[in-house]
């Protein structure tokens, strides 16, 4: 496999980008997104069989259930991260390895409906956050302790947006794939 064919199987949408001008319009798209993930993800997963959950998207990526429940801690966090930006000024969030959540048995169980009862409810409620926010509330911010870089809530909202549609074609790729990685 050539490195252009993995990258492409790493980043089906492409990497994330901050966009450089942030319109009503675009926000309203990524909350649309954010609030259809769940939906959207038990249409892709719809008749799964066991095994198939073991499907990778990519060589050495992760299975099915492992972007599940990727997607139920990362997106629970983002949550979290935004209220404190919307209720404390401008605080360090906690970090945490994605990787190492991963490894731990709960985000290897085949049993991933807890993880998309998770991700109805966040998804519910981060929504409903979003769509309340005002102009000044979206320029809140979040410092993250690694990267030092503070977020705004607009860039969250683009980032978990493109986070939702990445790993949903994750999904579909290792599903299109019949398991061959």
């Amino acid at each position: 496999m050539t490195e252009a064919e993995l990258y492409q199987l790493k980043f089906p949408i492409g990497k994330f980008e901050a966009p450089k001008e942030i319109t009503q319009k675009l926000k309203q798209n990524w909350i649309r997104t954010i609030k259809e993930l769940p939906v959207k993800l038990e249409e892709t997963l719809d008749g799964i069989k066991i095994e198939e959950l073991s499907w990778a998207y990519r060589p050495n990526g992760w299975c099915i259930k492992q972007v599940v429940h990727h997607l139920a801690d990362s997106h629970m966090n983002a949550f979290i991260r935004t209220k404190m930006a919307l209720t404390e000024d401008n605080p360090t969030i906690k970090a945490y390895s994605e990787r190492s959540f991963a490894k731990l048995i709960d985000g290897n169980d085949d049993n991933i409906d807890s993880s998309l009862m998770i991700l109805k409810g966040v998804h519910h409620r981060f929504g409903t956050l979003l769509e309340s926010l005002d102009e000044d509330r979206f320029r809140n911010t979040y410092v993250h302790p690694e990267s030092k870089y503070t977020y705004r809530i607009d860039i969250v909202l683009a980032l978990y947006a493109w986070h939702s549609t990445h790993h949903l074609r994750h999904i579909s790729q290792a599903l299109s794939s019949n398991g061959a990685y």
